[in-house]
Protein backbone atom coordinates (compact mmCIF):
# COMPACT_ATOMS: atom_id res chain seq x y z
CA UNK A 1 0.00 0.00 0.00
CA UNK A 2 0.85 3.51 -0.46
CA UNK A 3 1.87 5.99 2.08
CA UNK A 4 -0.05 9.20 2.74
CA UNK A 5 0.66 12.01 4.41
CA UNK A 6 0.65 12.75 8.24
CA UNK A 7 -2.79 15.42 8.69
CA UNK A 8 -2.48 17.30 12.16
CA UNK A 9 -5.51 19.32 11.10
CA UNK A 10 -8.40 17.50 12.46
CA UNK A 11 -10.84 19.12 9.68
CA UNK A 12 -8.35 18.11 6.86
CA UNK A 13 -10.04 15.50 4.09
CA UNK A 14 -7.60 14.17 1.28
CA UNK A 15 -8.34 11.73 -1.31
CA UNK A 16 -5.01 10.99 -2.46
CA UNK A 17 -5.50 9.50 -5.90
CA UNK A 18 -8.10 11.48 -6.88
CA UNK A 19 -6.02 14.85 -5.71
CA UNK A 20 -8.99 16.56 -3.75
CA UNK A 21 -7.83 18.19 -0.67
CA UNK A 22 -10.78 20.22 1.30
CA UNK A 23 -10.72 21.48 5.09
CA UNK A 24 -14.53 21.48 6.62
CA UNK A 25 -15.18 22.04 9.99
CA UNK A 26 -18.65 19.68 11.37
CA UNK A 27 -19.71 23.15 12.98
CA UNK A 28 -21.44 25.20 10.29
CA UNK A 29 -22.37 27.88 12.32
CA UNK A 30 -23.55 28.66 16.22
CA UNK A 31 -26.56 30.67 17.31
CA UNK A 32 -26.42 32.31 20.31
CA UNK A 33 -23.45 30.15 21.94
CA UNK A 34 -25.39 27.13 20.29
CA UNK A 35 -23.30 25.08 17.26
CA UNK A 36 -24.94 23.82 14.62
CA UNK A 37 -23.67 20.91 12.89
CA UNK A 38 -22.87 20.00 9.71
CA UNK A 39 -24.30 16.34 10.40
CA UNK A 40 -27.81 17.11 11.51
CA UNK A 41 -27.94 19.97 8.37
CA UNK A 42 -27.50 17.60 5.75
CA UNK A 43 -29.64 15.05 7.53
CA UNK A 44 -32.81 17.47 7.82
CA UNK A 45 -32.02 18.14 4.09
CA UNK A 46 -32.32 14.88 2.77
CA UNK A 47 -35.53 14.29 4.59
CA UNK A 48 -36.94 17.34 3.47
CA UNK A 49 -36.16 16.70 0.10
CA UNK A 50 -37.47 12.84 0.74
CA UNK A 51 -40.65 14.49 2.02
CA UNK A 52 -41.40 16.55 -0.86
CA UNK A 53 -40.57 13.96 -3.37
CA UNK A 54 -43.04 11.48 -1.77
CA UNK A 55 -46.11 13.67 -1.60
CA UNK A 56 -45.69 14.93 -5.73
CA UNK A 57 -45.86 10.50 -6.15
CA UNK A 58 -48.39 9.71 -3.54
CA UNK A 59 -51.40 10.22 -5.98
CA UNK A 60 -49.39 7.73 -8.86
CA UNK A 61 -49.90 5.43 -6.10
CA UNK A 62 -53.48 5.93 -5.28
CA UNK A 63 -52.46 7.65 -1.96
CA UNK A 64 -54.34 10.64 -0.75
CA UNK A 65 -51.49 13.08 0.48
CA UNK A 66 -53.68 14.92 2.79
CA UNK A 67 -54.85 12.13 4.94
CA UNK A 68 -51.18 10.66 4.81
CA UNK A 69 -49.02 13.98 6.12
CA UNK A 70 -50.00 12.71 9.66
CA UNK A 71 -48.55 9.51 9.37
CA UNK A 72 -45.46 11.28 7.09
CA UNK A 73 -44.62 13.41 10.33
CA UNK A 74 -45.14 10.65 12.90
CA UNK A 75 -42.81 8.33 10.77
CA UNK A 76 -39.94 11.20 10.66
CA UNK A 77 -40.17 11.09 14.50
CA UNK A 78 -40.27 7.57 15.09
CA UNK A 79 -37.41 7.27 12.03
CA UNK A 80 -35.56 9.61 14.27
CA UNK A 81 -35.83 8.32 17.96
CA UNK A 82 -35.69 4.46 16.65
CA UNK A 83 -32.14 5.28 14.87
CA UNK A 84 -31.08 6.93 17.97
CA UNK A 85 -32.17 3.93 20.37
CA UNK A 86 -30.72 1.40 18.18
CA UNK A 87 -27.43 3.42 18.41
CA UNK A 88 -27.22 3.77 21.92
CA UNK A 89 -28.76 0.40 22.72
CA UNK A 90 -25.49 -1.02 21.11
CA UNK A 91 -23.04 1.76 22.17
CA UNK A 92 -24.44 1.06 25.59
CA UNK A 93 -21.22 0.88 27.04
CA UNK A 94 -20.50 4.38 26.04
CA UNK A 95 -23.53 6.07 27.70
CA UNK A 96 -24.47 4.31 30.86
CA UNK A 97 -22.64 6.76 32.75
CA UNK A 98 -23.53 9.81 30.95
CA UNK A 99 -27.17 9.49 30.58
CA UNK A 100 -27.50 13.26 29.16
CA UNK A 101 -25.71 12.39 26.13
CA UNK A 102 -28.01 9.98 24.88
CA UNK A 103 -29.95 12.98 23.70
CA UNK A 104 -26.93 14.49 21.98
CA UNK A 105 -27.14 13.55 18.25
CA UNK A 106 -25.27 16.96 17.00
CA UNK A 107 -21.68 14.84 15.99
CA UNK A 108 -23.87 11.61 14.94
CA UNK A 109 -24.83 8.36 16.23
CA UNK A 110 -28.06 7.88 14.63
CA UNK A 111 -28.35 4.03 12.89
CA UNK A 112 -30.05 3.68 10.04
CA UNK A 113 -31.92 0.49 10.48
CA UNK A 114 -33.19 1.72 13.81
CA UNK A 115 -34.54 4.38 11.79
CA UNK A 116 -36.13 2.19 9.06
CA UNK A 117 -37.71 0.17 11.79
CA UNK A 118 -38.86 3.45 13.90
CA UNK A 119 -40.52 4.91 11.02
CA UNK A 120 -42.16 1.78 9.65
CA UNK A 121 -43.61 1.00 13.06
CA UNK A 122 -45.09 4.77 13.61
CA UNK A 123 -45.69 5.31 10.21
CA UNK A 124 -47.65 2.07 9.49
CA UNK A 125 -49.67 2.43 13.53
CA UNK A 126 -50.59 5.90 11.63
CA UNK A 127 -51.76 4.54 8.60
CA UNK A 128 -54.25 2.28 10.25
CA UNK A 129 -55.47 4.77 12.27
CA UNK A 130 -56.29 7.22 9.31
CA UNK A 131 -57.09 3.95 6.86
CA UNK A 132 -54.02 4.66 4.78
CA UNK A 133 -53.18 1.92 2.85
CA UNK A 134 -50.50 0.53 4.38
CA UNK A 135 -48.59 -1.35 1.00
CA UNK A 136 -48.57 1.49 -1.33
CA UNK A 137 -47.86 3.71 1.43
CA UNK A 138 -44.71 1.90 1.95
CA UNK A 139 -43.81 1.15 -1.46
CA UNK A 140 -43.83 5.33 -1.84
CA UNK A 141 -41.91 5.79 1.46
CA UNK A 142 -39.19 3.67 0.48
CA UNK A 143 -38.18 5.92 -2.71
CA UNK A 144 -37.73 8.35 -0.08
CA UNK A 145 -35.76 6.27 2.09
CA UNK A 146 -32.74 6.45 -0.58
CA UNK A 147 -32.81 10.22 -1.17
CA UNK A 148 -32.52 10.55 2.88
CA UNK A 149 -29.99 7.22 2.93
CA UNK A 150 -28.21 9.00 -0.31
CA UNK A 151 -27.40 12.44 0.94
CA UNK A 152 -27.75 11.84 4.72
CA UNK A 153 -24.50 9.76 4.41
CA UNK A 154 -22.86 12.81 3.65
CA UNK A 155 -22.90 13.95 7.33
CA UNK A 156 -20.66 10.93 7.86
CA UNK A 157 -18.04 12.78 5.44
CA UNK A 158 -17.88 15.99 7.09
CA UNK A 159 -17.59 13.78 10.72
CA UNK A 160 -14.71 11.39 9.10
CA UNK A 161 -16.53 8.73 10.40
CA UNK A 162 -17.88 5.49 9.09
CA UNK A 163 -14.74 4.91 7.58
CA UNK A 164 -13.19 0.94 6.53
CA UNK A 165 -10.38 -0.86 6.50
CA UNK A 166 -6.90 0.23 5.12
CA UNK A 167 -6.98 0.68 0.96
CA UNK A 168 -4.77 1.00 -1.91
CA UNK A 169 -8.08 1.42 -4.30
CA UNK A 170 -8.53 5.12 -5.57
CA UNK A 171 -11.20 5.82 -3.77
CA UNK A 172 -9.00 6.04 -0.57
CA UNK A 173 -9.33 8.50 1.97
CA UNK A 174 -7.46 10.09 4.70
CA UNK A 175 -7.97 12.80 7.12
CA UNK A 176 -6.67 14.51 10.63
CA UNK A 177 -9.72 12.65 12.25
CA UNK A 178 -9.83 9.88 10.89
CA UNK A 179 -5.69 9.31 11.48
CA UNK A 180 -6.05 10.19 15.19
CA UNK A 181 -9.13 7.68 15.47
CA UNK A 182 -7.47 5.46 13.99
CA UNK A 183 -4.25 6.07 16.47
CA UNK A 184 -5.99 6.26 19.15
CA UNK A 185 -8.32 3.08 18.59
CA UNK A 186 -5.43 1.07 17.96
CA UNK A 187 -3.50 2.23 21.17
CA UNK A 188 -5.47 0.32 23.74
CA UNK A 189 -6.63 -2.96 23.78
CA UNK A 190 -9.66 -1.54 24.81
CA UNK A 191 -10.46 0.04 21.67
CA UNK A 192 -12.96 -1.01 19.57
CA UNK A 193 -11.05 -1.33 16.43
CA UNK A 194 -8.25 -3.56 18.48
CA UNK A 195 -11.47 -5.50 19.96
CA UNK A 196 -12.62 -6.58 16.80
CA UNK A 197 -9.81 -7.97 15.47
CA UNK A 198 -8.87 -5.26 12.88
CA UNK A 199 -5.42 -4.23 11.75
CA UNK A 200 -5.02 -0.93 11.18
CA UNK A 201 -2.39 2.25 10.18
CA UNK A 202 -2.91 5.69 9.44
CA UNK A 203 -0.38 5.75 7.47
CA UNK A 204 -2.52 4.35 4.92
CA UNK A 205 -6.19 5.39 3.38
CA UNK A 206 -9.41 4.17 4.17
CA UNK A 207 -12.53 2.75 2.22
CA UNK A 208 -14.76 6.03 2.29
CA UNK A 209 -17.84 3.68 3.41
CA UNK A 210 -20.12 6.65 3.62
CA UNK A 211 -19.56 7.60 -0.31
CA UNK A 212 -20.10 3.79 -1.24
CA UNK A 213 -23.39 3.63 0.45
CA UNK A 214 -24.35 6.98 -0.36
CA UNK A 215 -24.09 5.92 -4.29
CA UNK A 216 -25.86 2.28 -3.71
CA UNK A 217 -28.81 4.46 -2.73
CA UNK A 218 -28.88 7.04 -5.31
CA UNK A 219 -28.36 4.23 -7.86
CA UNK A 220 -31.56 2.22 -6.14
CA UNK A 221 -33.75 5.20 -5.95
CA UNK A 222 -32.70 5.80 -10.13
CA UNK A 223 -33.44 1.96 -10.30
CA UNK A 224 -36.69 1.88 -8.83
CA UNK A 225 -38.39 5.20 -9.68
CA UNK A 226 -37.86 4.23 -13.09
CA UNK A 227 -39.51 0.71 -12.31
CA UNK A 228 -41.86 1.72 -10.31
CA UNK A 229 -44.28 2.59 -13.36
CA UNK A 230 -43.97 -0.89 -13.82
CA UNK A 231 -44.61 -2.62 -10.70
CA UNK A 232 -46.82 -5.71 -10.94
CA UNK A 233 -48.51 -5.27 -6.73
CA UNK A 234 -48.38 -3.37 -4.14
CA UNK A 235 -45.72 -4.02 -1.79
CA UNK A 236 -43.07 -5.09 -4.62
CA UNK A 237 -41.19 -1.86 -4.43
CA UNK A 238 -40.61 -2.66 -0.85
CA UNK A 239 -39.56 -6.03 -1.25
CA UNK A 240 -36.98 -4.53 -4.36
CA UNK A 241 -35.88 -1.61 -1.39
CA UNK A 242 -35.07 -3.86 1.36
CA UNK A 243 -33.17 -6.31 -1.06
CA UNK A 244 -31.33 -4.10 -3.03
CA UNK A 245 -29.81 -1.90 0.27
CA UNK A 246 -29.63 -5.25 2.34
CA UNK A 247 -27.41 -6.30 -0.39
CA UNK A 248 -25.26 -3.16 -0.11
CA UNK A 249 -25.27 -2.55 3.63
CA UNK A 250 -24.10 -6.47 3.63
CA UNK A 251 -20.99 -6.02 1.74
CA UNK A 252 -20.56 -2.19 3.09
CA UNK A 253 -20.78 -3.22 6.32
CA UNK A 254 -17.52 -5.74 6.05
CA UNK A 255 -15.48 -3.08 5.31
CA UNK A 256 -16.44 -0.96 8.32
CA UNK A 257 -14.20 -0.62 11.43
CA UNK A 258 -17.19 1.19 13.68
CA UNK A 259 -19.61 -1.44 12.74
CA UNK A 260 -22.38 -2.22 16.03
CA UNK A 261 -21.54 -5.44 17.38
CA UNK A 262 -23.66 -8.46 19.18
CA UNK A 263 -21.05 -10.41 21.03
CA UNK A 264 -18.09 -11.71 17.69
CA UNK A 265 -21.04 -10.43 15.23
CA UNK A 266 -21.52 -7.69 13.05
CA UNK A 267 -25.06 -6.35 14.07
CA UNK A 268 -25.76 -4.58 10.92
CA UNK A 269 -23.91 -7.00 7.94
CA UNK A 270 -25.86 -9.96 9.69
CA UNK A 271 -29.48 -8.11 9.37
CA UNK A 272 -28.57 -7.12 5.79
CA UNK A 273 -27.97 -10.35 4.77
CA UNK A 274 -31.15 -11.91 6.81
CA UNK A 275 -33.21 -8.72 5.32
CA UNK A 276 -31.58 -9.36 1.35
CA UNK A 277 -32.26 -12.99 1.57
CA UNK A 278 -35.71 -13.01 2.93
CA UNK A 279 -37.01 -10.08 0.38
CA UNK A 280 -35.77 -11.95 -2.24
CA UNK A 281 -37.45 -15.44 -1.24
CA UNK A 282 -41.01 -13.38 -0.89
CA UNK A 283 -40.29 -11.13 -4.13
CA UNK A 284 -39.38 -14.80 -6.39
CA UNK A 285 -42.36 -16.47 -4.84
CA UNK A 286 -45.04 -13.61 -5.48
CA UNK A 287 -43.59 -13.07 -8.58
CA UNK A 288 -44.24 -16.77 -9.66
CA UNK A 289 -47.65 -16.53 -8.74
CA UNK A 290 -48.80 -13.19 -9.83
CA UNK A 291 -47.34 -14.91 -13.08
CA UNK A 292 -49.36 -18.02 -12.60
CA UNK A 293 -52.42 -16.55 -11.97
CA UNK A 294 -51.90 -14.09 -14.70
CA UNK A 295 -52.27 -10.76 -12.77
CA UNK A 296 -55.82 -12.02 -10.82
CA UNK A 297 -56.07 -11.05 -7.47
CA UNK A 298 -52.98 -8.00 -8.02
CA UNK A 299 -55.19 -5.02 -8.87
CA UNK A 300 -52.80 -2.21 -7.60
CA UNK A 301 -54.08 0.49 -5.05
CA UNK A 302 -54.11 3.14 -7.71
CA UNK A 303 -56.42 1.42 -9.59
CA UNK A 304 -59.08 0.62 -7.37
CA UNK A 305 -62.51 2.77 -6.95
CA UNK A 306 -61.78 3.19 -3.45
CA UNK A 307 -58.65 4.87 -4.18
CA UNK A 308 -59.92 7.24 -7.10
CA UNK A 309 -62.99 8.32 -4.91
CA UNK A 310 -60.82 9.67 -1.77
CA UNK A 311 -57.91 11.48 -4.09
CA UNK A 312 -61.25 12.87 -6.00
CA UNK A 313 -62.91 13.72 -2.49
CA UNK A 314 -60.06 15.07 -1.24
CA UNK A 315 -59.18 17.23 -4.31
CA UNK A 316 -63.16 18.36 -4.44
CA UNK A 317 -62.56 19.35 -0.43
CA UNK A 318 -59.53 21.36 -1.07
CA UNK A 319 -61.33 23.38 -4.19
CA UNK A 320 -64.39 23.65 -2.17
CA UNK A 321 -62.34 25.60 0.80
CA UNK A 322 -60.39 27.70 -1.82
CA UNK A 323 -62.75 28.66 -3.03
CA UNK A 324 -64.95 29.65 -0.12
CA UNK A 325 -61.49 31.23 0.86
CA UNK A 326 -61.60 32.94 -2.26
CA UNK A 327 -65.12 33.96 -1.82
CA UNK A 328 -64.48 35.43 1.93
CA UNK A 329 -61.61 37.19 0.81
CA UNK A 330 -63.62 38.42 -2.19
CA UNK A 331 -66.96 39.71 0.09
CA UNK A 332 -64.07 41.64 2.11
CA UNK A 333 -62.44 43.20 -0.43
CA UNK A 334 -66.19 44.47 -1.99
CA UNK A 335 -66.82 45.30 2.06
CA UNK A 336 -63.73 47.55 2.29
CA UNK A 337 -64.80 49.07 -1.50
CA UNK A 338 -68.52 49.95 0.06
CA UNK A 339 -67.29 51.57 3.44
CA UNK A 340 -64.30 53.51 1.55
CA UNK A 341 -67.07 54.79 -0.87
CA UNK A 342 -69.67 55.65 1.39
CA UNK A 343 -66.50 57.41 3.29
CA UNK A 344 -65.54 59.01 0.18
CA UNK A 345 -69.51 60.57 -0.54
CA UNK A 346 -69.66 61.34 3.31
CA UNK A 347 -66.58 63.58 3.24
CA UNK A 348 -68.04 64.90 -0.51
CA UNK A 349 -71.24 65.96 1.14
CA UNK A 350 -69.38 67.71 4.28
CA UNK A 351 -67.95 69.39 1.39
CA UNK A 352 -70.48 70.61 -0.20
CA UNK A 353 -72.14 71.79 2.70
CA UNK A 354 -69.74 73.38 3.73
CA UNK A 355 -68.78 75.20 0.52
CA UNK A 356 -72.49 76.45 0.36
CA UNK A 357 -72.27 77.97 4.07
CA UNK A 358 -69.19 79.50 2.67
CA UNK A 359 -71.01 81.14 -0.44
CA UNK A 360 -74.20 81.98 1.92
CA UNK A 361 -72.57 83.68 4.24
CA UNK A 362 -70.25 85.69 1.67
CA UNK A 363 -73.73 86.61 0.14
CA UNK A 364 -74.71 88.38 3.52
Amino acid sequence: MTEVESIKDPYRIVFPKLDIDVSINPTAFSIFGFDIQWYGIIITFGLILAMFYCFSKMKRFGIDSNRAIDAVIGGIIGGIIGARLYFVIFSWDDYKDNLKEIFNTRNGGLAIYGGLIGAVLVGGIICKLKKVRLLPMLDVAVLGFLIGQGIGRWGNFVNQEAFGTNTDCIFGMTGGTIQSTIVNEMAYQNGSMFLNGLEMSEKYAVHPCFLYESFWCILGFIFLSIYSKHRKFDGQLTLMYVFWYGLGRFFIEGLRTDSLMLGRIRASQALAGILALTSLIFLIVVLAKYKRLNGDGFELYCNTEESKRLIEESEQMLADEKENHKGSSDEAYENIIDESTDEIQKNENSDDISTKKTEKTEEE
